[in-house]
């Protein structure tokens, strides 16, 4: 896989990205953005204040949830369906394969930490079990289904992986893969029992795009 033919953008307007620092969902399009090198505007939305909640931005999302992107007056509310804009509408290196099997493994590989895992330990989900049984079960109830997802994800990336989640080439689903890298260590996830998705992790460490979206790097960031 290698970048896409030269190509006029379909949109010379600066798009939006409605963002919280540390959201996973986020993250992944910042990747995504950083990668096609699309310039755009941060404007950050404070989950732990419950900004993504009001009427303003129930508008943008309507799940009430981060991120939303908007571009040309049109907005997006989902992360993998503006990594799919993203690829349809901006130049630079391809997030998939050409190829329609190999675009639909990536794909695959994407659902199964967007779609399986990361909701399953989410912010909104981590503070009801909080909230019901009480604060010591959230690190447990997150290290347990980052945990259980891993094993999947593992199993997959022994037919898929090269030096990334598909090969050697940066896709969509190393978008993915880092934000929830970053959640298993922050909940104490064991690695040693996936050595290919840490391999992975360490990789795109090393990435500039990776480096550039980090969460540390966003204007709303909470320094330690």
């Amino acid at each position: 896989m290698s970048e896409q033919p030269a190509k006029k953008a379909k949109t010379e307007a600066e798009p939006t990205l409605y963002s919280y620092w540390r959201s996973s969902c986020t993250w992944r399009v910042r990747i995504a953005l950083a990668i096609k090198g699309v310039e755009y505007k941060y404007e950050a939305i404070n989950l732990l204040k419950g900004e993504q909640r009001s009427e303003e931005h129930v508008k943008r999302n309507v799940m009430g949830q981060v991120p939303a992107f908007v571009v040309d007056d049109k907005v997006l509310g989902q992360s993998l369906a503006i990594m799919e804009y993203i690829e349809e509408v901006y130049s630079g290196p391809a997030l998939l394969p050409s190829d329609p099997f190999e675009k639909a493994k990536v794909r695959e590989l994407c659902n199964i930490i967007a779609s399986g895992i990361q909701p399953i330990q989410n912010l909104a989900v981590i503070a009801k079990i909080g909230q019901d049984f009480g604060e010591e079960h959230k690190p447990k109830w997150a290290n347990y289904w980052i945990t259980k997802g891993f094993e999947s994800l593992e199993k997959e990336l022994e037919k898929t992986a090269g030096k990334y989640c598909f090969g050697d080439e940066v896709t969509m689903a190393d978008c993915c893969i880092v934000p929830q890298i970053y959640n298993a260590t922050r909940f104490n996830v064991d690695f040693e029992s996936f050595p290919i998705i840490k391999k992975i992790g360490e990789n795109l460490a090393e990435h500039p795009a990776f480096k550039k979206a980090h969460p540390d790097n966003m204007p709303d960031a909470v320094k330690a």
